[in-house]
C-alpha cells in the first residue's frame, strides 16, 4: 500500500509540474498577441509615420518601430528575434542564414522606467532592422519577445512586413457592383505591374488586401481576372468587397485633470478609473461624418512632459446599450490598440437586467479608436451590426502581392500600396 501511494504521489507531482511548465510556456502563434497580462500597449509600425502599417523596403534606410510596457516595473531580461513567414503566417521552414545576415537574437537594451505615475512600469523599445538582427529576404516577418533567453517564455509576437519593391500596385476603391450592396460596400480593383518574367501567375502570385490593417477581413486573392504583357489584373466582378463599415468612434484620455471627447466621470484613488459615456448602436442611421484615424491609436500626455514615461494608466470603462443578436455569439472591443485580436480581455459581459453590455479595459493615456463587433456562434466576424454600414467612410486599405519562384522555398513580398477610400 506504501509502494502505491508513493506510485500515486510521485505521479500527481509530476502532472503539477508538467501543468505548471505548460502555463509558463505558452503555445507560440504566428499572430499579433501579447501572452502575459503584465504586457501592455504594444506598437509597431514605420518609425516615419506613427501607427502607420508596419512595413519597410529591403535594404533601405526605412526601420520598424516596436515598444510595449511591462507593468510588473523594474528591469526583465527579454531578448528577442524574427522569423520569415509565407504568405499565409505559417514558419518558412528554412534556416535562419537564409534569411538573416546577421545574429539570430538579441537583447532588448533600450527601457525607460515610469515617472511620477499611479500605476509603475518599464517601457522597451527597439528598432529594427539594426546591426544584431537584419533581414535578407523579402516577405512575412514574425517578431518574437521572450524572457531570460528562453524561447518557449515568449511574452509578444508581432507581424510586420519586408517589401523588394520589384513590383507595382495600382488601386482603386469603387462601389460595390451589386446594386444592392451599392451604398454599404467598398470594393477595391487593383492592378499589378511587373517585368519580372512570372511563369505562372496563377500559382506564383498571391494577393492580399486588407482593410484599416484588421487582418480580422483579409481577402486572399490567387487568380488575377485579366494577364495582360507586364500587368495583372484583380477586378472581377464580385471580389475584394469589404462593408464600408462606419467611422470609428473615439475618447480621449489625454489628460486626467478634465472630461475630454466622450469622458463621462474620472475617479483617481490608489489607482485611475474612466467611465466612458454609454454608446448606442448606431444601427440603420444615417452617415455622419466625423474626422477618426482610422482605428489607430495614439499614446499622448498633457498632465507631464513624456508622453512614453509620464502617461499613466487607467481602468477604462466601456457600456454598450443593446441587446444580444442571437442566444449564442459575443460583442468584442476592436481597434489597433489591439491589434483587433478577439480574446477574453476584448469581450464584453452582458448585463440582462440593465440590457448592456460592459467591460474595463486597463488602457495608457491617449486617443484611441475603437468599434464593437459581434461575432456569432461560428466565428462570423460582423462590425456592422453596432456601427452600420455607409460607402462615404472613410478607410484605408493595404494591397500586399507575394510571388514564390518555380521550385522556390519562400514567398517574397514584392509589392505593396496603402490607398485611401476618400480621395483628399
Amino acid at each position: 500500500m506504501g509502494k502505491l501511494y508513493k506510485l500515486f504521489f510521485g505521479f500527481f507531482l509530476l502532472l503539477l509540474c508538467s501543468l505548471s511548465c505548460f502555463a509558463q510556456n505558452p503555445v507560440l502563434v504566428y499572430d499579433n498577441k501579447i501572452y502575459q497580462p503584465n504586457i501592455k500597449t504594444v506598437e509597431c509600425y514605420n518609425s516615419k509615420k506613427e501607427q502607420s502599417f508596419p512595413i519597410i523596403a529591403l535594404k533601405s534606410s526605412e526601420t520598424i518601430t516596436f515598444a510595449f510596457d511591462d507593468l510588473r516595473g523594474g528591469n526583465k531580461n527579454y531578448n528577442y528575434t524574427i522569423e520569415h513567414c509565407t504568405y499565409d503566417w505559417k514558419p518558412s521552414k528554412i534556416n535562419a542564414m537564409d534569411y538573416l545576415e546577421s545574429f539570430k537574437e538579441d537583447i532588448i537594451f533600450n527601457y525607460r522606467y515610469s515617472f511620477n505615475t499611479l500605476q509603475k512600469f518599464t517601457h522597451y523599445q527597439l528598432t529594427l532592422p539594426n546591426e544584431q538582427i537584419k533581414p535578407k529576404l523579402a516577405g512575412n516577418y514574425i517578431l518574437k519577445v521572450y524572457e531570460n533567453g528562453n524561447p518557449k517564455q515568449v511574452v509578444v509576437t508581432q507581424r510586420f512586413y519586408v517589401s523588394n519593391n520589384a513590383v507595382n500596385v495600382g488601386a482603386d476603391i469603387v462601389p460595390s457592383n451589386q446594386v444592392q450592396y451599392r451604398n454599404s460596400k467598398q470594393k477595391v480593383n487593383f492592378s499589378v505591374f511587373h517585368q519580372m518574367p512570372i511563369a505562372n501567375p496563377y500559382m506564383d502570385i498571391k494577393a492580399v488586401v486588407m482593410q484599416n490593417a484588421n487582418p480580422q477581413t483579409a481577402i486572399l486573392n490567387t487568380k488575377p481576372a485579366f494577364v495582360k504583357p507586364g500587368a495583372l489584373v484583380y477586378n472581377d466582378l464580385n471580389t475584394n468587397e469589404f462593408w464600408a463599415g462606419n467611422e470609428f468612434r473615439k475618447f480621449d484620455t489625454r489628460s486626467f485633470r478634465y472630461k475630454a471627447e466622450h469622458v463621462q466621470d474620472i475617479y483617481r484613488d490608489t489607482a485611475l478609473t474612466v467611465i466612458l459615456f454609454t454608446d448606442q448602436p448606431y444601427g440603420n442611421s444615417k452617415y455622419s461624418n466625423q474626422f477618426d484615424e482610422n482605428g489607430n491609436f495614439f499614446i499622448r500626455n498633457q498632465d507631464g512632459r513624456d508622453n512614453v514615461t509620464d502617461s499613466d494608466y487607467a481602468n477604462v470603462l466601456f457600456t454598450l446599450k443593446a441587446n444580444p443578436q442571437s442566444a449564442k455569439g459575443n460583442v468584442y472591443l476592436a481597434g489597433r490598440f489591439n491589434n483587433y485580436m478577439l480574446t477574453d480581455d476584448s469581450k464584453l459581459s452582458f448585463d440582462a437586467s440593465r440590457q448592456r453590455y460592459y467591460t474595463n479595459l486597463k488602457l495608457k493615456q491617449g486617443l484611441y479608436d475603437f468599434k464593437y463587433v459581434w461575432v456569432d456562434e461560428n466565428g462570423k466576424y460582423d462590425d456592422t451590426i453596432f456601427e452600420g454600414s455607409f460607402f462615404e467612410t472613410d478607410n484605408t486599405y493595404q494591397v500586399l502581392v507575394y510571388y514564390k519562384k518555380p521550385g522556390g522555398r519562400w514567398d517574397e513580398l514584392v509589392g505593396f500600396v496603402n490607398v485611401n477610400s476618400v480621395k483628399k
